[in-house]
């Protein structure tokens, strides 16, 4: 008998039946073409390939992926919203799941009658829910609206009851995907708060977000999914590196987008043309080519992910027509060890060249320093400090 709170998915396989075809008499004439010629009819589309999630209780899971790579439909599998075509799936306890805003959410109910519904839902009594009630309205900030039918409620105040609900009914499992997005940074702060609170008092998280700072910060192990296959499963620093890798590294196969101000070549060296060093030297050159003069500001910026990058440094230039060379020489680079991508801009009222991956180039050096999860991301550079600790 598993404990309440674990998550075993053993060989899981899900698909989809393809879209459904427009009743329109071309359409019909051209899939009876293709019957004629061999190319079958209405196909499956598979959104999940042998997947393998073991979670015991009160572990956190973060699951990251592109769009279309099967994040969703494994958390509806594990809500039991649909089934798996084969494989083997049990989780236990009681579920709190809030995959779309309307999640459990029915319009024509106030938020009151909402919240003891989902408690239903869940198989609390009604005691239970009245007893935890006036801390979901003050969470969700709905006082002033909880009698209000919830068709009436924007999108943040339907996610913030859904969350709310969810969260404070106690769940075994916790399953959150996007919709977080939906309310404003301080409530996601609060939410996320919540959700380390929730995993402090043993609760099973699954985590879906293309927020890789929020994921990070809030789980400890992460599971990359990759066209309905797990890419990466492991500790999540390092499979969010993986992903933000990939990520980039896709964006360096998009051709380069021309603008006013084009980019012939780039340089990314350490001291004597050997890797950099965390804290050592960095230079970067660029060669640009304009086809007049512009004046602009050359802005080039270091992302160890997608386009945010971890800082950046700006010179404001003079590009005569034809070629021009520029330098940037970082003297302490504040980096732990690993790989890292080099985006760069023209600009000054329009973009004469788009912000743009350019480059990459790799660290040698340390890890950062372990932290508390929910700091990883606050401090995403290394810095060198001397101690000093003595009895009083």
């Amino acid at each position: 008998m598993l404990p309440e709170g674990t998550i075993s998915a053993s060989h899981i396989w899900k698909r989809f039946r393809a879209d459904r075809r427009r009743m329109l008499l071309r359409d019909e004439v051209e899939r009876f073409t293709r019957r004629l010629r061999g190319g079958g009819g209405a196909g499956w589309r598979w959104a999940l390939r042998d997947i393998e999630l073991h979670a015991p209780p009160g572990e956190s899971v973060g699951l990251v992926g592109a769009n279309g790579s099967g994040k969703s439909t494994l958390l509806k599998l594990l809500a039991r919203v649909m089934y798996p075509y084969a494989g083997s799936l049990a989780v236990t306890g009681r579920i709190g799941a809030l995959i779309e805003v309307r999640a459990g959410i029915h319009p024509d109910l106030t938020g009151r009658e909402n919240a003891f519904l989902y408690g239903s839902l869940l198989g609390l009594p009604r005691r239970d829910v009245a007893r935890r009630f006036d801390e979901i309205v003050a969470f969700a900030e709905l006082e002033g609206a909880i009698d209000r039918q919830v068709k009436f409620y924007s999108s943040g105040m339907q996610m913030r009851l859904g969350f709310a609900v969810a969260a404070f009914l106690e769940p075994d499992v916790l399953l959150v995907d996007e919709v977080l997005a939906v309310g404003d940074a301080a409530f996601q702060q609060k939410c996320l708060d919540r959700m380390r609170l929730m995993l402090a008092e043993g609760t099973t998280l699954v985590f879906v977000s293309h927020d890789l700072a929020s994921v990070e910060a809030t789980c400890s192990r992460g599971v990359w999914l990759n066209d309905g296959f797990v890419q990466a499963d492991g500790p999540i620093r390092e499979v969010l590196a993986s992903y933000r890798r990939s990520i980039e590294e896709s964006a360096e196969l998009v051709p380069q987008i021309d603008g006013l101000v084009r980019l012939m070549k780039v340089e990314v060296r350490g001291p004597g043309g050997n890797l950099p060093r965390s804290h050592g030297a960095l230079d970067v050159s660029l060669t640009l080519e304009s086809d007049e003069p512009r004046s602009a500001a050359l802005c080039l910026g270091v992302s160890e992910g997608p386009a945010t990058p971890v800082f950046l440094v700006r010179r404001d230039l003079h590009l005569p027509a034809g070629e021009t060379r520029t330098r940037c020489s970082i003297k302490s680079l504040p980096l732990p060890r690993g790989r890292y991508y080099i985006w760069a801009t023209v600009f000054d009222i329009v973009d004469f060249m788009p912000w743009q991956p350019v480059a990459h180039f790799d660290v040698i050096g340390p890890d950062l320093d372990p932290a508390p999860t929910a700091l990883v991301r606050l401090a995403p550079v290394h810095a060198e400090a001397t101690w000093s600790v003595e009895a009083m």
